[in-house]
């Protein structure tokens, strides 16, 4: 089979040759490591060998987000947006002013490393949620473009599939605050929750309306559920703040034969029934007790027949482990993972730094070998 077809017929639980074996992150994003930008990490020398055996090796499933192509007018009438520049990191400051109120966000991206670090969040409190949710329903209004997903779809060929890439709702309001006000907020204010949970959803469910008819057939990825996953939430609060939003975004989705993939790190056990009760066809990245608190095992007897599973190699794991020992864990994996409807061995996230550690690459490898035989 190619890599495509192999995929293909994975994520619709039906027969394939092997497992597959995919990177995540690492050929998941689309990156240009010819690129000199201080920022782009990918220009390293040590990552070329993983970025190879990524695309030429993996079974790769590109991550892609519907183009924004523009938004209402009315957004630039409350918000404005600054980047600046500071030692070697990246700053970008949004301002927000509404309801006589003026809120600011801060992230900084660091030269060295492939992540962005939220130093505040925009909104601190109840007074700053309720201005929130006097913006009008058009700001949120946007046009969105699916061409650059067709395009990434030819250049992929039959060495892999494009999954659509979207948050849900919760992981757009969880955002909004620091964590600790996220979940202060969810459990002492849920009507007023449920009120962002629901300017979000709208114009979030017409963006999933747009790509799902005009990208129809694909795998999808939904991300922000482990927001509401213990320890944070209870289980009961998964279904009243998860499964009745997302489940509307599956819907929609499963209208144009999509599949769903719900993302979703940590303890997830207990939340398990949910997620399948909202229509999702698939999960990742069932991350083992210490970090999650399920075995691959359980997760292929217990939901192997509903659920097509991705996961579950720690990334910490393939960080630190000696190649003799995290082959002993690939091993264990992959013959769990045979007793599933559908199963693609992955890790839970990729390296983030510029340098990428050969144990780590040879770990990569492992993973390789251990699908192929």
């Amino acid at each position: 089979m190619t890599r495509k077809e192999r995929l293909e017929k994975i994520i619709r639980k039906e027969k394939a040759d092997r497992p597959a074996v995919n990177f995540y992150e690492v050929g998941g994003f689309i990156v240009n490591p010819e690129d000199s930008d201080e920022y782009n990490i990918y220009n390293s020398e040590s990552w070329k060998e993983l970025l190879r055996l990524a695309e030429e090796e993996s079974d790769l499933i590109r991550m892609v987000e519907p183009r924004l192509v523009s938004r209402n007018p009315a957004y630039n009438d409350f918000f404005s947006t600054e980047i600046y520049e500071e030692g070697n990191s990246r700053f970008t400051r949004t301002t927000l002013k509404v309801g006589g109120r003026e809120m600011q966000s801060l992230t900084r991206r660091d030269k060295e490393l492939d992540t962005i670090w939220t130093i505040k969040h925009l909104l601190d409190n109840e007074d700053d949620l309720k201005a929130y949710l006097s913006l009008p329903p058009e700001t949120f209004q946007a046009l969105y473009s699916v061409e650059n997903l067709k395009k990434e779809e030819e250049v992929l060929g039959d060495r892999g599939i494009v999954m659509v890439d979207t948050g849900d709702p919760l992981c757009a309001a969880a955002d909004l605050f620091e964590f600790g006000t996220y979940t202060l907020m969810a459990f002492t204010e849920p009507e007023l929750f449920h009120r962002l949970l629901e300017k979000i959803a709208e114009p979030l469910l017409e963006k999933t309306q747009f790509a799902a008819e005009n990208f129809p057939g694909h795998l999808w990825r939904i991300y922000g559920p482990e927001y509401a996953t213990e320890p944070y939430l209870p289980p009961h609060m998964f279904k009243e703040y998860v499964q009745n939003y997302t489940g509307d975004m599956i819907d929609i989705i499963h209208q144009y034969q999509g599949i769903v993939r719900v993302h979703s790190h940590g303890k997830i056990k207990n939340v398990l029934k949910s997620i399948v009760e909202m229509g999702a066809d698939a999960i990742d990245p069932i991350e083992p007790p210490d970090q999650g608190d399920v075995e691959l095992e359980y997760m292929a007897d217990e939901y192997g027949n509903d659920l097509v599973l991705f996961g579950n190699l720690e990334i910490t794991d393939i960080m630190n482990l000696e190649p003799e020992e995290f082959e002993k864990i690939v091993e264990s994996s992959v013959e769990a993972g045979k007793k599933a409807g559908g199963f693609v061995l992955m890790p839970s996230a990729s390296p983030y730094g510029r340098d990428v550690p050969e144990r780590a690459i040879e770990n990569y490898r492992t993973m390789i070998r251990a699908v192929k035989g």
